[in-house]
């Protein structure tokens, strides 16, 4: 059977992957400590659930919805933008998709052409680099070795005359660093001189830890705002990993031709999820439990990071400051255990511990690991108690 190039050319997502492998012990009855999904542990806050509910009872969940998401949706998310960041959006600016993972997708097939390159931060999201090669783009790396975030003369070096966008994903994953707001200013201006759309991936943004300033790079100036793609979505605040909601708002060009896309492909969002996303972005009394949610996330990254760093062969020398990653280097450890690799380190992990990571390989750091602490911290403490022990008696 006669698979296209664009396909054969792309990697399955290793986190899926890996989440995949520890799901299936799981169904052969084996204890599995699972470290690899960023999907909170948390379920959909209550009201939410019932705003759905509401939707399908009155049947309004039935029909189907304008592609580009419900008018009462974009007008709650861009309420939502305005008081995170002060930056007003109207609705032409802004579209609804099924996961922030389809703004992306949707915003590179209008965006790229055949040769066209994006610069992708080093280490990074597993679905950038195939997203780009999907849409006919050349993913160009960014190695980031400083503190995990790029700077202008990191990008400046691989700029060429078909540089067409690039990613800033703040907090980010895998490494849960946020960039300061000086950083910004001189990713965004440096954009602007060299006609550079910058995609600004801000769906970790609700998850700050230990008194961590934010800054999104669309509120910096009005100009840098104009040419900035916000990417956000439901699933890391509110638990609604589920519910496949995401958005993207940025020049009404681009949006329009976003929404000229998934009017053929998608359609539109479900519609039930949508209803319950008005009540996500639009109703303030979900912010107590987004609070204590980010609260509950705090405590396991303080409570995991001493016990990652006490695992001989990790190296993480810095906090991260967002999202719910650790990224350590665990090159030693495979060193320690015999294993000719990191990839054949955590596989070994998996088969005799049960604990899942994702290799850092996927994010374009083959020396990494990534752990999420997403799970529920007994979970936590026994997973980093097996990894220690794995890694002591080898």
């Amino acid at each position: 059977m006669h698979l296209a190039q664009r396909i054969r050319s792309v990697a399955p997502s290793a986190t899926l992957a890996v989440s995949a492998a520890a799901k299936a012990m799981k169904a052969r009855g084996e204890t599995v400590f699972d470290l690899s999904i960023g999907q909170p542990d948390f379920t959909t806050p209550a009201v939410i659930n019932q705003a759905a509910v509401a939707a399908i009872e009155s049947g309004a969940a039935s029909f189907y919805t304008p592609a580009a998401g419900l008018p009462a949706l974009k007008a709650a998310i861009a309420a939502h933008i305005h008081a995170q960041t002060g930056v007003t959006y109207e609705p032409k600016q802004l579209v609804v998709t099924t996961g922030a993972k389809m703004a992306l997708y949707s915003l590179f097939q209008v965006l790229l052409d055949p040769g066209d390159e994006v610069l992708i931060p080093i280490p990074g999201w597993v679905s950038y680099v195939e997203q780009v090669r999907l849409a006919g783009g050349v993913p160009r790396p960014v190695q980031s070795l400083a503190h995990f975030k790029v700077t202008v003369d990191d990008l400046e070096a691989n700029r060429t005359a078909k540089t067409r966008a690039v990613i800033i994903n703040s907090p980010s994953n895998p490494t849960g660093v946020v960039y300061t707001k000086a950083e910004l200013t001189l990713i965004g201006n440096w954009a602007l001189r060299h006609d550079i759309l910058v995609v600004a991936d801000d769906i970790y943004r609700d998850l700050l830890f230990n008194g961590t300033t934010y800054h999104s790079i669309i509120e910096i100036d009005p100009q840098i705002t104009q040419n900035t793609v916000l990417i956000s979505g439901a699933s890391k605040s509110y638990a609604m990993t589920g519910w496949r909601i995401g958005y993207a708002a940025g020049p009404a060009k681009l949006i329009g031709a976003m929404s000229t896309l998934l009017g053929h492909a998608t359609g539109n969002p479900t519609a039930v999820a949508q209803y319950a996303a008005i009540e996500a972005f639009g109703n303030p009394a979900v912010d107590a439990t987004v609070e204590s949610m980010r609260q509950a996330f705090e405590d396991r990254l303080n409570t995991v990071y001493p016990l990652v760093q006490q695992v001989p062969g990790f190296e993480l020398p810095e906090k991260p400051q967002g999202a719910f990653y650790l990224f350590p280097n665990v090159r030693r450890a495979a060193v320690l255990t015999h294993h000719k690799t990191v990839d054949d380190f955590i596989a070994a992990l998996l088969a005799e511990t049960g604990v899942a990571m994702v290799p850092g390989r996927a994010f374009g750091m083959p020396d990494h690991a990534r752990l999420s602490y997403a799970a529920a911290k007994p979970v936590l403490v026994e997973a980093l108690g097996r990894i220690q022990a794995f890694v002591a008696q080898n």
